[in-house]
């Protein structure tokens, strides 16, 4: 059990700051929503329906910069480090590629307002807000490349610092932006979409200086020159990534239209559905801080040549993420009242978020699971097949499966939201299955590798 220990100790270490930085950037989402909600109801509502745009579409950015990690990590535990440099040099290129879309698709996405028959004034508001964020969005895309050049090379400590320089940034520049300070318009909850790139341009800002200080990454010489495009590495960068960036979405978008098709069951469904979904979001960052380290820590195994080991850091992971799933399911199932009561006072949408807590709390186990097999498999560079097991598990059996119990009377009653998130167990539960299964077949296949003396790291 010592190496399973051991390697615990190591993923606990890597994984701190990503929680704390974690826990950061979702308090920068409240206290945006308390902010506008200060000035009137359809300046936060305005915030949130941005959001709902916004969010998709920066994270499928994210999630192709997402293959620099393992890449990274890989060339780190290898020793490969003249290798570094250039694989960051192409995420670089990378990213401003996939920026022109991903900001035309933001810049027009308001168009959808007007076929959703939103009213005027919270579809102006909601398109000024992401018309300033959009400001934003090449900042953060970079900062994100950054971010995965440090966390590749086990150094996880600036993400942290600097979601805290974000968050100090954010709270004035939504003050001075919203009520108009400093001989500036007061924007309203616009103001919210603008302080947010700002906030994105001072991460940036502090990384880059980070990296040129800091005696661990400067050695790499990231900005010493910038390498050229090379079309080949960065086409097996995105090969890497887009499957990552897909699942990511394919995730995302099924609680989104989840909340669609529960939309006209009424305002106290609505609230007591998302009562639950934004504590489990919180209580997911648990198993998403540790499977972020976890990436950084198989990667590193396999490129020190030590198939074995990298089995041991996935394991431990594995063992570890859902120890704590249980831990975390107990304490909601026991404190669901409580927990719902902090939200709100209405006896109707207590009621149902207490039941739908219950649910939730089984929910994050197979959730915890499939997030931490996702992550191993990544540190693998297996993405490809985490695309299709999210594609099959989310949309051809969690929804179908929710539909059907939630919103027809073909296997029992109707079941409302409780059918929806029965679904969601479902459809965590195969791909957490699928996951795992996934993750030994890549076990076998690397330790045959290993095995005939054949390199386990490509690099690019």
């Amino acid at each position: 059990m010592k190496p399973y220990f051991s390697e615990t100790l190591h993923l606990l270490r890597l994984c701190g700051p990503i929680l704390v930085a974690q826990v950061a950037q979702t308090t920068m989402s409240f206290v945006d929503t308390v902010m506008a909600g200060q000035v009137s109801a359809t300046d936060m509502a305005a915030v949130a329906v941005a959001t709902s745009f916004w969010l998709p579409i920066i994270l499928l950015v994210q999630g192709v910069v997402m293959a620099l990690t393992p890449i990274i990590a890989q060339l780190n535990g290898a020793r490969r480090h003249d290798e570094v440099a250039g694989a960051v040099h192409q995420g670089f290129w990378l990213t401003l590629l996939v920026m022109v879309p991903a900001g035309l698709a933001l810049y027009y996405s308001p168009l959808a307002l007007h076929w959703m028959n939103v009213e005027p004034v919270l579809a102006e508001k909601t398109t000024g807000y992401l018309h300033g964020i959009l400001w934003g969005m090449p900042a953060y895309a970079l900062y994100q490349v950054l971010r995965n050049f440090s966390e590749g090379l086990s150094h996880t400590l600036p993400t942290m610092v600097i979601g805290f320089i974000g968050l100090a940034v954010n709270v004035p520049a939504n003050y001075v932006l919203i009520h108009g300070k400093l001989g500036l318009p007061a924007l309203g909850g616009v103001g919210c979409g603008y302080a947010s790139a700002l906030v994105f341009w001072a991460m940036l800002l502090a990384m880059v200086i980070y990296t040129r200080r800091s005696s661990l990454l400067r050695r790499f010489t990231v900005f010493a020159t910038i390498s050229a495009p090379d079309w080949q590495q960065i086409g097996r960068i995105f090969r890497l990534g887009f499957p990552i960036a897909m699942a990511i979405f394919c995730e995302v978008t099924l609680f989104t239209v989840v909340a669609l098709l529960l939309a006209p069951s009424g305002s106290e469904v609505v609230a007591g559905h998302q009562i639950a979904i934004n504590f489990s979001s919180m209580v997911f960052m648990l198993p998403l801080s540790l499977g972020m380290a976890l990436t950084i820590r198989v990667g590193h195994r396999l490129g020190e040549g030590g198939a074995r080991q990298a089995r041991v850091a996935s394991i431990a992971g594995l063992v570890f993420g859902c120890s704590l799933a249980v831990f975390t399911a107990l304490a909601t199932i026991l404190g669901r009242d409580w927990i719902s009561g902090i939200y709100t006072d209405n006896a109707g949408v207590l009621e149902l978020a207490a039941s739908l807590l219950l649910l939730a709390a089984l929910y994050q186990i197979s959730d915890s699971a499939q997030v931490i097999g996702a992550a191993a498999l990544r540190g693998y560079k297996d993405t490809q097949v985490i695309f299709y097991i999210t594609l099959v598990a989310y949309w051809l059996c969690g929804l179908p499966v929710g539909m059907v119990l939630g919103l027809t009377d073909w296997l029992v009653p109707a079941m409302g939201p409780h059918g929806f998130w029965i679904g969601f167990l479902v459809g965590l539960s195969v791909a957490a299955f699928l996951l795992i299964w996934r993750l030994r077949i890549i076990y076998e296949r690397v330790e045959k590798r290993s095995r005939a003396a054949l390199p386990l790291v490509d690099g690019l």
